[in-house]
């Protein structure tokens, strides 16, 4: 019997000394892929942006590990569902992508979130809103990083009603995202005692919303929310401005918004808006310190999504060295296992259904008298405290989470 266990011993010996053989002589390239806006109304908050977050973040980390050089892959999804798919599906099978970041936007990521949780690869969310993405369509490997619609909704729905502003009016971009941003703030609206007396959907990409304000300022609510991002945020503002509907007493709260919306749409017209972020480039040293450096390449500050990806990158390629492997089990375990201590997130945390945790912010924009200079934009109001800003796991409908 000893022999028979001294020879299993020394076969488990023989097979543990080859499989690290094997990945000692593996000294192919660690390819990390984007899935990203370059060219569309997103590419400010995510597009070039995100790619060098994710390339400083591979330099900090020293270029490589595990032996191996880290490879930073970008592709434009074009805002096409079918096309993100196509290109997680490519990068994965073809080109030897490990993991995907950011995918921004919320159909795009939806669909190239299948096709990694398929393939047993890790996929992390930066860009995308969509609470789906840790409901619904979470999966082992997928981290939900930055934001979603639940947490923008909480943050920012909850303190318009109670200081008075309780009726409200949607406009919403017609996908997963603005469908969820808009149900999200309602929710909250309704709960908090404040009421919803309309909505309507626009199509994404939309240049003239005309139509959509006149139905908004028609309705008489104190808050028309603004349900979408990017450049529909952004021309939506502009034209609610021409058409004088906040010197007409409404508010817009844009219920998704990025310093680089801000800065498109100027203190002038933005002043006084209050809208919830993940991130601020001037909150402290740490964060200004990294905006510093970030700005140096990309002549801007990050937005929230851009600093996400870095400190994404970051923790992911921490845990491939701490276990020596990329495999996917093994490098999630310690991902979720493994607090996030950074310039981004203090003391985050991965939970079961890949909702990463942390403090979200409520700000007011600054007026132009209170602004030093470009890019100071922001008064903090509050620090939400992330176990109050994300829906609970109580609350989750992962598949994942034990009830």
């Amino acid at each position: 019997m000893r022999r028979i266990l001294s020879g299993i011993f020394a076969a488990a010996l023989v097979a543990s000394a080859a499989q690290a053989q094997d990945k000692a002589q593996d000294k192919s390239p660690l390819k990390l892929g984007g899935i990203l806006d370059m060219s569309s109304l997103y590419a400010d908050i995510t597009g070039p942006g995100s790619e060098m977050a994710a390339k400083m973040a591979a330099e900090d980390f020293g270029g490589e590990v595990l032996g191996r050089k880290i490879e930073i892959l970008a592709a434009d999804h074009l805002n096409k569902a079918d096309l993100a798919a196509n290109i997680a599906r490519d990068m994965i099978d073809n080109q030897g992508v490990e993991m995907i970041y950011d995918v921004a936007a919320s159909a795009t990521a939806l669909a190239a979130g299948e096709i990694a949780k398929a393939r047993n690869k890790i996929v992390i969310f930066n860009g995308p809103g969509s609470i789906r993405l840790s409901n619904e369509a979470c999966g082992p490997y997928t981290v939900h990083y930055v934001f979603d619609t639940f947490a923008q909704a909480n943050t920012t729905g909850l303190a318009a009603v109670r200081s008075g502003l309780d009726t409200w009016f949607f406009l919403t971009a017609d996908y997963a995202f603005g469908q969820d941003l808009e149900k999200d703030t309602s929710n909250v609206v309704v709960k908090t005692g404040g009421k919803v007396l309309g909505n309507v959907r626009h199509p994404l990409n939309t240049s003239d919303f005309s139509s959509f304000l006149l139905q908004a300022q028609a309705s008489k609510a104190k808050v028309i929310g603004l349900a979408n991002a990017g450049g529909d945020t952004v021309n939506a503002i502009k034209q609610s401005a021409e058409f004088g509907i906040m010197k007409g007493g409404q508010k817009i709260s844009p219920l998704l918004a990025f310093v680089t919306d801000i800065d498109s749409i100027g203190l002038e017209t933005a002043q006084g808006l209050l809208l919830a972020e993940a991130f601020y480039w001037d909150l402290n040293d740490e964060t200004r310190a990294f905006s510093k450096r970030f700005q140096e390449r990309v002549k801007r500050p990050p937005t929230s999504a851009q600093a996400g990806v870095y400190s994404s990158v970051t923790h992911y390629l921490k845990a491939v060295k701490a276990v020596g492997t990329t495999d996917a089990a093994a490098v999630m375990k310690v991902m979720k296992e493994t607090p996030i201590n950074d310039f981004f997130a203090n003391g985050g945390k991965i939970r079961d259904d890949g909702r990463m945790v942390h403090d979200m912010y409520l700000f007011e924009v600054k007026k132009p008298s209170e602004s030093k200079g470009r890019w100071d934009d922001y008064k903090l109001l509050a620090t939400v405290p992330g176990n109050e800003a994300f829906q609970s796991l109580e609350q989750s409908r992962c598949p994942l989470v034990k009830k």
